[in-house]
């Protein structure tokens, strides 16, 4: 058996699948195949590393900081981002609550984060740095349009790996998992609808049309995946963990108590189900 793991992103919606994460952990359930989106992939690494608990302390203590996120750094012309970059994925993982590289290093299985080529508007899939030397491969799943600025990495420039593929369990297929767990962070009922940033993102890259493409398809694109995995889980395929209820968090979120509710309703889920879990991977 080969198992693969797919983390759906969503920004700080993300801390439900940080709560199934930890649930994995005190089971010891790690996959040999692991592709992440986004927060799915920056979340997924402590899971990785086997640091339980380590992204509930992130939302506790860091995540509500001026320095990590706002306006302010949106504006600043020498950042552009609505998130620190060098706040949250250098000091932070570096200095002030580390990731531990040694044991992320010693995962035993493929580590891959999705992005968007900016001038294909398709979707490519990386493989994570197992060390600190550089973040940019999980910088560039995480940046949205009008939120980053695009991430190079080599000759080609990237975004946000959800604007061409937001749930990319079937690339573990690809791979060769014969048996997935996809954990996502809306509920099974949630149709995506256009949204208005994705016309201002757009305008913003009207030199790169094939990424305002890529935003004009993703509601459909999106709900047909939604559509096609659900019918898998029916079917005994894959197994689906998701929130019944994600009480309309936004990807910006930053209370404590929030998303401390959002990291419990993952954990207690994920518990739940383990037992139906454990019957999926046994048969």
């Amino acid at each position: 058996m080969k198992l693969g793991m797919t983390f759906e992103g969503g920004a700080s919606r993300t801390l439900f699948s940080c709560g199934v994460a930890d649930a994995f952990l005190e089971e010891g359930l790690l996959p040999d195949y692991f592709i992440g989106v986004s927060a799915g992939i920056a979340y997924g690494m402590s899971y990785l590393s086997k640091q339980k608990g380590r992204n509930l302390r992130l939302a506790r203590e860091y995540m509500a900081r001026k320095e990590y996120q706002g306006v302010r750094h949106l504006l600043n012309k020498e950042k552009k981002t609505f998130y620190n970059i060098e706040y949250v994925f250098g000091e932070i993982p570096n200095r002030l609550l580390p990731i531990d590289y040694e044991a992320f290093a010693a995962f035993p299985g493929k580590v891959v984060a999705v992005v968007t080529n900016i001038r294909t508007g398709k979707a490519e899939y990386l493989e994570v740095p197992r060390d600190n030397t550089s973040y940019d491969v999980v910088v560039a799943s995480c940046s949205l349009p009008v939120l980053f600025p695009p991430v190079k990495i080599g000759k080609k420039y990237y975004l946000d790996g959800g604007l061409a593929d937001s749930i990319p369990y079937k690339q573990a297929i690809k791979e060769g998992c014969d048996k997935n767990i996809v954990v996502l962070t809306r509920e099974r009922g949630y149709v995506k609808k256009a949204e208005q940033a994705a016309k201002i993102s757009s305008l913003l890259y009207k030199k790169y049309p094939k990424v305002g493409q890529a935003l004009k398809e993703r509601p459909a694109k999106y709900n047909e995946c939604m559509r096609e995995l659900l019918g898998l889980e029916r079917e005994g395929k894959v197994f689906v963990i998701a929130p019944d209820d994600i009480q309309n968090v936004g990807r910006t979120e930053n209370d404590p108590a929030v998303l401390e509710r959002i990291y419990e309703q993952g954990y207690l889920k994920a518990k739940e189900q383990m037992e139906a879990l454990r019957r999926y991977l046994s048969t």
